[in-house]
């Protein structure tokens, strides 16, 4: 009954926010009330009750929402409510936010650590490196210490960051090694292109990490260490390609055979192995630009069974995470997005990323406000604000 009379609500409050915005107002203030109760059930069982709650909060005028969501943060009850509180506070941004992250890195909730960490990778102070480095010491949680880990990597101007992040490929259980290995990438740092080569050229549980990650730093002294990969390990292959073509080795030939191997393996039924190889492989590529990969992973993932359309779902919501700008633009050039809307949904649905979900949701929400009426950007963000529920 609660959700079904919230739901009722949060439709009325959705419906006069969707006609307000032909005029580009703004949505109506709620009352505190209403914003304490719509806090109060961000942790409740029903999935829609959740999500109309965050809708509600989402759609509060910044100032008070700010102002609720942090004092929710310090001092609710309910541990799951302070962390989805906080991931929204981190959405709007602004000094509560910052003051809120910064009393979290030290707080014991796991979810709200992570949060913290995340914040400080997206929003990187010179004056943090420090106390993330001496946070690396002690965190061992697998939920935080990947966030932790980016967070770093985005501090690496720091030399002793850049020193910790190098010995840590080395270190430590492989998900973490695999972490630091990603964020290398992510982060483009030529500085570990050494160990990067080395583990990219041996057998091992960390090697396709290592490959992707050169992908993306796109640094042609890999090319040796990529040359020598060639041919020795099919389902490897498209990665290795992908590489090849990030460092303008045959671009067009090597990224066109990325691609095809998405496809082929795609439909052969019987290509995990190497469907998720390719799928990684044109992941990468997009990272670095490349339209084409991105339009070739919604073009497949679109038309692709269950069983294939899930790996190349986590890449492209990987990519809407990491890259949301570049992803809100290349939808709006797809005639079919309410079906490439649909992908991005069946991601986010198997993801547990909640902060990286929420900074695409207000990116999104921010080219909404700020696209004309009628255009192309507002049809393509009206269409992920209904399939995606935020």
């Amino acid at each position: 009954m609660r959700g079904t009379i919230f739901a009722a609500g949060l439709l009325s409050a959705v419906l006069l926010a969707g006609a307000m915005s032909a005029a580009g107002l703004q949505p109506v203030p709620v009352s505190d009330d209403e914003l304490s109760t719509a806090i109060g059930q961000l942790g409740d069982f029903d999935y829609g009750v959740r999500t109309g709650a965050s809708g509600l909060v989402r759609r509060a005028p910044e100032a008070q929402a700010r102002t609720a969501l942090a004092e929710a943060v310090s001092s609710h009850e309910d541990e799951y409510v302070r962390f989805r509180a906080l991931v929204l506070l981190v959405g709007f941004g602004g000094r509560e936010a910052e003051a809120a992250v910064l009393e979290a890195v030290a707080d014991p909730n796991d979810r709200l650590r992570a949060v913290a960490y995340g914040y400080f990778e997206h929003n990187p102070d010179p004056t943090m490196a420090g106390r993330l480095l001496a946070a690396i010491e002690t965190e061992t949680s697998e939920f935080v210490r990947p966030a932790l880990i980016r967070a770093l990597a985005a501090h690496d101007a720091d030399p002793a960051v850049r020193e910790r992040l190098v010995a840590d490929i080395d270190r430590g259980v492989d998900f973490f090694r695999g972490a630091v290995i990603e964020a290398l990438g992510d982060y483009e740092a030529a500085y570990a292109l050494d160990p990067l080569m080395r583990i990219a050229g041996e057998t091992g549980p960390l090697q396709d990490d290592a490959i992707l990650a050169l992908t993306r730093i796109g640094d042609r002294r890999a090319l040796n260490t990529l040359a020598s990969l060639q041919g020795r390990d099919a389902d490897l292959e498209p990665m290795v390609s992908a590489a090849a073509a990030s460092l303008g080795a045959d671009r067009e030939q090597h990224a066109r055979f990325v691609a095809d191997s998405l496809r082929f393996a795609a439909t052969a039924g019987d290509q995990p192995d190497l469907l998720r190889s390719a799928a990684s492989a044109l992941g990468a590529l997009a990272s670095t630009g490349d339209i084409g990969a991105l339009q070739v992973l919604f073009d497949v993932g679109i038309g692709a069974p269950d069983a294939a359309r899930e790996p190349i779902a986590l890449v492209l919501g990987t990519f809407a995470m990491r890259e949301p700008t570049a992803l809100l633009a290349h939808l709006e050039t797809r005639t079919d997005l309410d079906q490439a809307a649909l992908v991005l949904r069946d991601a986010f649905d198997m993801l547990d990323e909640d902060l990286e979900e929420e900074r695409f949701f207000m990116t999104a929400r921010a080219a909404f406000w700020a696209a004309s009426v009628p255009s192309p950007a507002r049809t393509m963000t009206e269409e992920l604000i209904r399939v995606l529920e935020f």
